[in-house]
C-alpha cells in the first residue's frame, strides 16, 4: 500500500468542500470532514490508508512553531491539541490556503474569519481515515505495515522554529502584522 499524492489527496479535499457554504465555520468544516469521510468509504480501506498517509505526512511538516503561533493568535490561545485540531480545521480550507498558510501564516488573515469565531478546529480530519477504514484494530494495522514500508524521514517534523511568547503582543505584531490587526486589542492612541 502507498501513500496517496498530494495531488489525490487535494483530490478529495476539494471535491469534499464544493457546496459547502462556509468551511471556516466549526459546522463548515465538520461537514468537510464527514464528505471526505463518506468519499474515502466508497473509495475502499486502501483509499483510506493512504490518505491517513498522506494527512500523517502533512501533520508532521505543519508542526512549525511560525504556524503554531498565527493559530494562537487568532485562537485566543491553542494548546498542543488544539493546534492538532486547528491544522484539521486548516486541511479543510483547500490546499492553496494549506500552502500560503505553511509558506507565510499571516495569509491566514485573508480568509476573512470572524474574530469572535476562536473555534477554528476540527478534530474529525484527524480520524477520517480510521472510520471510512471501519474496524480500528485492522486499520492501525493496516497503516502501521504501510507507515514500515516508508524511509523514516517522512513523517520527520520540520527543524523547530524560533521559540517566542505568543503573549508578547509587539512580537505577534512584528511576526503576524496582518492577523494581528484582526485579532489584537489595539493599544488606546
Amino acid at each position: 500500500m502507498a501513500i496517496m499524492d498530494g495531488d489525490a489527496f487535494w483530490a478529495v479535499v476539494e471535491d469534499a468542500r464544493a457546496g459547502v457554504d462556509d468551511t471556516r465555520t466549526a459546522e463548515g468544516a465538520e461537514e468537510v470532514a464527514e464528505r471526505i469521510e463518506n468519499r474515502l468509504t466508497e473509495l475502499g480501506p486502501e483509499s483510506a490508508v493512504a490518505f491517513a498517509l498522506h494527512y500523517d505526512v502533512l501533520g508532521a511538516r505543519s508542526y512549525d512553531g511560525n504556524l503554531w503561533g498565527a493559530a494562537y493568535l487568532m485562537k485566543g490561545g491553542c494548546s498542543d491539541d488544539a493546534f492538532d485540531y486547528f491544522r484539521g480545521w486548516l486541511v479543510t480550507q483547500g490546499r492553496r490556503t494549506w500552502e500560503r498558510a505553511l509558506q507565510d501564516p499571516d495569509t491566514l488573515a485573508e480568509l476573512g474569519v470572524d474574530p469572535d469565531d476562536d473555534f477554528l478546529e476540527c478534530e474529525d480530519m484527524l480520524g477520517v481515515g480510521r472510520r471510512a477504514f471501519g474496524e480500528e484494530e485492522a486499520f492501525y494495522r493496516a497503516l502501521d505495515a504501510a507507515r514500515g514500508k516508508l524511509p523514516a524521514e517522512t513523517f520527520e517534523r520540520p527543524a523547530a522554529a524560533d521559540d517566542f511568547d505568543h503573549d508578547d503582543d509587539g512580537e505577534m505584531r512584528a511576526r503576524y502584522p496582518r492577523l494581528a490587526e484582526i485579532y489584537l486589542e489595539r493599544a488606546p492612541e
